[in-house]
């Protein structure tokens, strides 16, 4: 993040990929917590409460253009590089997640709705990203996270929950640009 002047040129070669620890295997077919998450779209949403097919993807933390890492090493930790790219991903495919029937897609992070709408506004994104800042569905879920500079980070993965319940996992996701194109594929599989 530091030190590349454009965050969406990666060699993902050079960047260690996460393992799968198994931290998501008990997601499937668990029914998502009645609660409220905060949206950049200025309302919240509540993922248990929606109906038809939800995907959302979740990341370590957005970066922005010119600022400097949370850590030095931040792109050696597996995993951690690449919020941006997969955000960017999902905006592009946005239209074909819908048409291969998605009915709402989301992006979800530990940070702030202040952080996450500035990011939503500059990469232009045709849906909410929801702020889980105070931890909450994290913990609920037991989602697998890790900590860096004394921040809890949700670690990349994709959620398809239908009708409030998760019923499929991408997880560990790499190289996090293909994430969008790994869900479009499945979506357009397991058609409901």
């Amino acid at each position: 993040m530091a030190n590349q002047p454009n965050i969406m040129d990666v060699d993902w070669s050079a960047i260690p990929a996460p393992v799968d620890d198994g931290g998501a295997a008990h997601l499937p077919g668990t029914a998502v917590p009645p609660m409220a998450l905060r949206a950049t779209d200025g309302g919240s949403v509540t993922l248990a409460a929606l109906t038809g097919r939800t995907v959302v993807f979740a990341y370590p933390r957005t970066g922005e253009p010119g600022k400097i890492a949370p850590v030095d090493d931040w792109d050696m930790i597996p995993g951690a590089r690449g919020c941006t790219p997969q955000t960017c991903a999902f905006r592009d495919l946005f239209a074909e997640l819908k048409a291969a029937g998605a009915d709402q897609v989301f992006g979800l992070s530990t940070q702030s709705t202040t952080y996450q709408a500035e990011m939503a506004s500059r990469l232009h994104l045709p849906f909410a990203v929801l702020s889980d800042e105070a931890l909450e569905l994290t913990r609920a879920l037991n989602l697998p996270t890790m900590q860096v500079a004394g921040m809890t980070l949700i670690k990349r993965m994709a959620l398809i929950i239908d009708d409030g319940r998760i019923s499929h996992v991408f997880y560990p996701v790499f190289p996090p640009d293909r994430n969008a194109a790994d869900v479009l594929e499945w979506l357009k599989a397991n058609r409901r």
